[in-house]
């Protein structure tokens, strides 16, 4: 199983406008790539990903078509007040997180 952990809503550390074009421009060439993904866990400011407004959303619903159970965690959404601006996925939590992270055969991280 691949996990594509997503913890925050930009790509490497310095400029934030150019961090968050960085990570969309990912997101955008994994979803056309022949790479599998199987869950795509989004915390931390990685939840700005699965919200509505979110320039990532037409690459994780391609991710999604493709198989991707996507799940976003549910503490970070209520800190961040936008539980109900999920536009993708499911509310996620630690627990699915951790058991996740065991059984992956491979972790993407990009962020």
């Amino acid at each position: 199983m691949t996990f594509l952990y997503l913890n925050s809503d930009r790509m490497g550390a310095g400029d934030d406008v150019l961090g968050r074009r960085l990570l969309v421009a990912f997101l955008r060439e994994l979803a056309a790539s022949d790479v599998q993904v199987d869950v795509v866990g989004c915390v931390n400011d990685g939840v700005r990903l699965t919200t509505r407004g979110s320039d990532a959303l037409p690459h994780l619903e391609a991710l999604a078509a493709r198989g991707a159970h996507i799940a976003t965690c549910g503490t970070c959404l209520d800190h961040h007040g936008m539980r109900d601006a999920l536009a993708i996925g499911d509310v996620g939590n630690m627990a699915g997180t951790v058991q996740i992270m065991a059984m992956a055969d491979r972790v993407i991280r990009p962020c």
